[in-house]
């Protein structure tokens, strides 16, 4: 059984943050790694999943694993492997055929991942994740826990989103997105995604583009073209949600790389491969980072100049005295984003009253409203803690 890791104790825990703005040579060193992998890299050229590329990323990951790093493995793949067994020539469109290949597929993925890593002595288990367990207190908690224990315990936890039960509103939309709020709740070294590209390019590969070999900040992704889903049809995302997840990461200290599954052990011991994030942020919390990037936004507040002062510049509540006027259709807890009279979107955050509720409070203070209105309408509109700048 491995102990605890030592970057969770609060004085190592300055130590690994230093390392974290190093290049990807610190992949060598580091104790705690999110590894994702898209269906792209592991679908074989007759559809299902390919024996060969399960079985040598598996061969990567273990050696990582036996050398005393941690790994937990966001794999995406199960909705494909299910399409051969339901007789499907490619991935459904419809959200009940995804979700019943995913039930069918999600059994037969975890049973050759055992196989895989069990031929080095390693045992993998099974983490099913919706946005919801990462949204809810108790629920990201607990989730933590589980998978710190695993970890503990020398297990290579395997997740994916819970395709089966997953809604459209409450969905990550991808495993790379999902992949960099796992790795910010581990309190990962790094993240590492795997697809069939092997670096982030200025252009189209077959074009002669160059390879991107590090991004600071968003000035280095200033026209740069990046492309969508391949030809192949299994995958959801892309180097679009590539780049998003990797960036996500480098936003809340986590440095991550984007490169080929081909590439697996090549990056983890360091060498120069793909395309390397640099952290430019500190942390920020789990559902701070899922409301700034994956909350279906329901509806819009315009926002007076001295309320865009106050969220922006001041980092308070949002309240109904500096509000103009209210777009869209939402309910009290759904996420809306806060914008100026032109357009510009300042923040997101979870709103108290629904878009019904709004327009009656607009421009007046919250003695007033609980004066008229009654208790319960006293509160902000957006409170700060439910608010995060875009």
């Amino acid at each position: 059984m491995r102990s605890e890791p030592a970057h969770v104790t609060d004085n190592s825990a300055v130590v690994i943050e230093e390392t974290r703005t190093d290049d990807r040579r610190m992949l060598a060193r580091a104790r705690r790694i999110v590894v994702k992998v898209g269906s792209s890299s592991l679908t074989s050229i007759k559809g299902g999943i390919s024996e060969e590329a399960l079985t040598e990323l598996s061969d990567a990951l273990a050696a990582k694993c036996n050398a005393g790093a941690e790994i937990i493995l966001v794999s995406s793949g199960a909705i494909a492997a299910g399409l051969a067994p339901l007789g499907l020539a490619k991935r459904p469109r419809d959200l009940a055929t995804q979700q019943a290949a995913a039930s069918v597929g999600q059994g037969l993925l975890m049973a050759r991942y055992t196989q895989a890593f069990g031929a080095h002595g390693v045992t993998v288990s099974q983490v099913l994740l919706t946005a919801d367990d990462l949204m809810r207190r108790s629920h990201h908690q607990n989730a933590f826990r589980a998978l710190n224990r695993l970890l503990n315990l020398g297990v290579v936890p395997v997740v994916n989103e819970n395709d089966t039960v997953a809604t459209h509103k409450i969905r990550f939309g991808d495993n790379d997105r999902l992949s960099a709020l796992v790795a910010h709740l581990v309190r990962a070294d790094a993240l590492v995604l795997l697809s069939d590209v092997d670096s982030l390019y200025d252009g189209p590969p077959s074009k002669g583009a160059k390879r991107i070999p590090q991004v600071d900040g968003p000035q280095d992704l200033e026209g740069v073209s990046i492309g969508s889903p391949g030809k192949a049809g299994v995958g959801t995302g892309g180097m679009q949600t590539k780049v998003e997840a990797a960036t996500m990461a480098a936003d809340s200290g986590i440095p991550a790389l984007v490169t080929s599954t081909a590439n697996a052990a090549a990056a983890l011991a360091g060498e120069d491969v793909g395309t390397w994030f640099s952290v430019n942020s500190g942390r920020k919390s789990v559902r701070m980072m899922w409301l700034a990037h994956l909350a279906h936004v329901q509806g819009r507040l315009i926002l007076d100049d001295g309320a865009i002062t106050a969220v922006r510049d001041n980092h308070t509540s949002l309240l109904p005295a500096g509000i103009t006027a209210v777009e869209g259709t939402f309910e009290s807890g759904d996420a809306v984003e806060m914008v100026s009279a032109d357009g510009t979107v300042i923040a997101r955050g979870l709103v108290n009253y629904s878009a019904s509720e709004l327009p009656q409070m607009l421009g007046r203070s919250t003695v007033e409203l609980g004066e008229s209105l009654g208790r319960g309408f006293d509160r902000e509109v957006v409170h700060v803690d439910d608010l995060v700048l875009v």
